[in-house]
């Protein structure tokens, strides 16, 4: 009977090939021979099972029909699928012990890769009003923070300065790095800090950012909030944040809290009301001047209402979809009286006479 690759490795069949990665790190660290407590019978079989779950082509195989067919069949990690190739376990011993395989294991995998500059995301809070929450507004906030230096656009440069090239990277804007580790040396790419990845410096440098390209300023940023946000909605401003030299600025994120109505609530698109009329005007209906956000409106309350009843006003409520809106929902509660007039109960009890 075939091995069961995924349950090996415990992850589900539908699982990206970065979930298998993590799932073999993790259990090759737990299990690896020449650690206290390891399993070498169980760590062959994690490495068989990372070599064909890894590969695409071997997976495809592997799925179809339960072996594999190409490069042999699945007896171990071939090819470049396999973490552990060509490096010897050997000699480790209890410094094994505490080692942390993800950083090593993160730089092999990712080996030779550049990771783009990007600078800080910043976040904030920002309190709303009900009304601005429902229709939407515009806000300016005014926050400190790294930015672009506006005097040399972020170049680092004096205005009309010569640009020569950078002598540290020879104009390639990064520098190559070699780092030891368990299992050998890797190359990496790191941006070069000289010329700040741009492969050239200025002759003459900026008198306001000191040639850095940015600088730490007060910056006012315009913000959109959407019509019908809600309370914990969170707005993402990209190229929001803090800016950093030679690379792209993080974003910003602003966490909105909308204060509560004395009136309304928020139920969708529609917003809801409370309205108290009297005993006669459940009986016989009438009219009653209401406060909404658009202003004061006159609403007609039909004869015979019940306790509970709502009365919808349409296009009153939230905006959305362009030009369209939810309803004011208005919720009826019925007055009762704690005292009668000696007239009143004359006719109340003229009404009960009647049946009502």
């Amino acid at each position: 009977m075939s091995k069961d690759y995924y349950n090996i490795l415990g992850v589900d069949r539908k699982a990206s090939k970065e979930d298998v990665k993590k799932a073999f790190r993790k259990l090759a660290h737990k299990f690896h021979p020449d650690k206290k407590g390891g399993d070498e019978a169980k760590f062959k079989e994690l490495n068989e099972a990372y070599s064909v779950l890894s590969d695409d082509k071997k997976r495809a195989e592997y799925d179809a029909y339960g072996r594999v067919f190409s490069d042999g069949a699945g007896g171990g990690a071939s090819g470049g699928a396999n973490p552990f190739e060509g490096f010897d376990f050997g000699g480790f011993g209890s410094n094994f012990e505490g080692v942390d395989l993800g950083d090593v294991f993160g730089e092999f995998f990712g080996g030779g890769k550049e990771r783009a500059r990007r600078g800080r995301d910043i976040s904030i809070d920002l309190e709303l009003p009900f009304n601005e929450a429902v229709f939407g507004t515009e806000r300016k906030v005014l926050l400190g923070k790294t930015g672009f230096c506006e005097t040399c656009s972020g170049s680092g440069a004096a205005p009309r300065s010569e640009m020569l090239t950078c002598t540290m990277c020879n104009g390639r804007g990064k520098i190559h790095e070699t780092k030891r580790s368990f299992f050998g040396s890797f190359s990496t790419v790191a941006t070069c800090t000289t010329c700040q990845g741009r492969g050239k410096v200025a002759k003459e440098k900026c008198h306001a950012c000191h040639g850095v390209g940015v600088r730490r300023k007060d910056e006012e940023i315009a913000l959109r909030i959407p019509p019908g946000i809600e309370d914990g909605e969170v707005i993402r401003l990209t190229g929001g944040g803090e800016a950093v030299a030679g690379g792209t600025a993080g974003d910003l994120y602003v966490k909105i809290h909308v204060k509560k109505h004395p009136l309304f609530t928020k139920e969708g698109n529609n917003l809801t009301t409370n309205l108290s009329i009297k005993l006669s005007t459940a009986l016989l209906g009438g009219e009653y001047k209401i406060q909404t956000l658009d202003g004061d409106l006159t609403v007609k309350v039909p004869a015979g209402v019940s306790l509970g009843e709502i009365l919808r006003v349409r296009g009153k409520g939230i905006p959305y979809d362009k030009n369209k809106r939810g309803d004011l929902l208005i919720k009826l509660s019925i007055e009762l009286p704690t005292k009668l007039s000696k007239e009143a109960q004359r006719l109340v009890e003229e009404l009960k006479k009647e049946g009502i």
